[in-house]
């Protein structure tokens, strides 16, 4: 038997809330970025929650990233535009 994960693709180009709601995040796929882009996720829906992450210079593709986030999920992208798409499991 096969376990297929999926979530719902949220895409971003600047610092916003990935989720306000409880859920997983899967991973995230950077589509595009600025040279010297960074990325830092975590808990909660706005600047101040729990760092999930430290500060991140994803590569373009994909990034598998499992990580339960019980108050929602924040991105604080810096050195603009950075395209992602992120995967979250709301749940």
């Amino acid at each position: 038997m096969q376990h297929v994960q999926s979530g719902t693709p949220i895409n971003l180009a600047a610092t916003a809330a990935v989720s306000k709601t409880a859920g997983t995040l899967l991973g995230f796929y950077v589509n595009n970025k600025t040279i010297g882009a960074t990325l830092v996720l975590s808990h909660g829906t706005a600047t101040g929650g729990t760092a999930i992450t430290g500060t991140i210079t994803p590569l373009i593709g994909f990034h598998a990233l499992h990580v339960y986030c019980p108050t929602g999920l924040f991105a604080t992208i810096a050195v603009q535009p950075m395209d992602i798409t992120f995967f979250f499991a709301a749940g």
